[in-house]
């Protein structure tokens, strides 16, 4: 497949024509994280610029818009510097969308979020930029439902060289389709869990990175369809086996585009700035409501859940704090920057990079200290050594984050009183009604025991 350039703005209809597209996918994202939109043909691709394309609000997840009046329509007004060929979709190209309402940016739109807190680093001077790093199933049908293919049995599969090369079709189509959007996959390998799969491809600034992984979703899902498998980015789909994480490799750089997180002299040898020490505890602060945002399903606290898995053990944070290194720990340091280990690859990209930088602003406004780092395996620590540590629990259940993020005061100013209203809402509804189901397992436990 040969590379296709993404448009810029300058690029007329005619030169997408000529490289066979007929069609735009505008693409939004909902409150979810599931991408939407419409197929536009080409010949209209300056309707949706403006007044963009229209949806009906109260379609869409978390909009919380009426059923009638001005307010009831959703635009979706296309960023034209995301114009994309899809080159697994012949014909097609991908147009990013930004929500407006009554002719004004919309509140609730995720991206419109994302912008907002972006634009509240540009007044520093500074850009975040953010690898993610997506962690996801490839699964079979079978006669039990859906599995990792059968030769996948490893007890302990982390790099497992035969089952990587068994999926290498999968993965060379998506590998080489990214690279032709230009994200430069650098790895891919097999996780620790049977049939999990992980790939890594450039960092972006915070919107791009944003962008990116929605186009990784989408790409990977086609892809997975046409090999007749199915690719889930559902958090833990099987309860014996470590989940699927979105880890944030995180660092700020100036307008010259030099590390803001990085200092030599850092007494504690981390290589770490007095400004990357602050946004860092901003992020420890916050780190309960931000659970909210990073792990947003029911199914996520099962990940996050601190025990131990088939092959050994989770590699997922229970605890909040950080540590040179430490992926036992929610902020693990690797030299001069900090990977956020909180996210599942359920999370909306828009809003939990939102959150960070929320988070990470407040650590930096305030000059708040994140204390001394945690170099030990907090799986392993007793609960007496983690309460001298200082060390406190992730909310461990959905009802628990969606009630500390509609507390956390600061979060909802940056973000958005409405928006965290709507997503806090949402979710305890989301939690209520798990609650309230009567699972196979205490059928099973209870039906016939008193």
């Amino acid at each position: 497949m040969s590379k296709i350039e993404a448009m810029n703005t300058n690029d007329h209809p005619s030169e997408l024509a000529a490289q066979g597209i007929k069609y735009v996918f505008a693409q939004f994202t909902d409150i979810h994280g599931a991408a939407k939109g419409k197929l536009i043909p080409l010949a209209h691709l300056d309707d949706i610029v403006h007044p963009g394309a229209g949806f009906s609000g109260p379609s869409i997840w978390g909009t919380g818009l009426p059923r009638n009046g001005p307010r009831s329509e959703y635009y979706g007004r296309a960023d034209l510097s995301t114009l994309q060929p899809m080159p697994w979709l012949p014909g097609y190209a991908r147009v990013v969308l930004d929500g407006h309402v009554a002719g004004q940016p919309f509140e609730l739109c995720p991206r419109q979020v994302l912008r907002r807190q972006v634009e509240r680093l540009a007044a520093h001077g500074w850009t975040l930029n953010a690898g993610l790093e997506p962690e996801f199933f490839l699964l079979q049908k079978g006669p039990n439902g859906y599995d990792s293919e059968a030769a996948d049995m490893l007890e302990k599969p982390s790099y497992d060289s035969k089952s990587l090369l068994r999926q290498r079709g999968f993965l060379d189509k998506l590998s080489t389709s990214l690279d032709a959007c230009g994200l430069g996959v650098f790895q891919i390998d097999h996780e620790d869990a049977t049939g999990q799969f992980e790939v890594n491809y450039r960092y972006a600034d915070a919107l791009k990175a944003a962008d990116n992984f929605m186009l990784f979703k989408m790409a990977a899902q086609h892809i997975a369809e046409e090999e007749g498998l199915l690719f889930s980015m559902m958090p833990k789909p099987f309860a014996d086996r470590p989940g699927s994480g979105l880890h944030f490799h995180l660092s700020l750089a100036d307008a010259d585009g030099k590390p803001v997180f990085a200092a030599e002299d850092d007494v504690r040898g981390l290589g770490l700035s007095k400004n990357a020490y602050h946004f860092m505890a901003g992020l420890l602060l916050h780190a309960p409501a931000l659970t909210a945002l990073c792990a947003p399903t029911v199914n996520s606290y099962k990940r996050l859940m601190c025990g131990r898995s088939l092959s050994g053990t989770s590699w997922a944070p229970s605890f909040i704090g950080y540590g040179d290194n430490n992926r036992t720990t929610v902020a693990r340091v690797v030299y001069q920057r900090v990977e956020w280990r909180l996210p599942d690859s359920s999370a909306n990209p828009y809003l939990a990079l939102a959150g960070v930088i929320a988070a990470g602003l407040d650590g930096i406004e305030q000059r708040l200290d994140p204390g001394e780092p945690v170099n030990h395996d907090v799986y392993e620590l007793s609960d007496a050594a983690r309460a001298e540590l200082g060390l406190h629990m992730l909310p461990q259940n959905l009802g628990e984050a969606a009630a500390a993020l509609k507390a956390d005061e600061v979060l909802a100013a940056a973000l958005g009183k409405a928006l965290v209203a709507e997503f806090a809402a949402l979710k305890s509804a989301e939690w209520n009604e798990y609650s309230q189901h009567v699972s196979a397992w205490e059928t099973k436990r209870y039906l016939d025991r008193f």
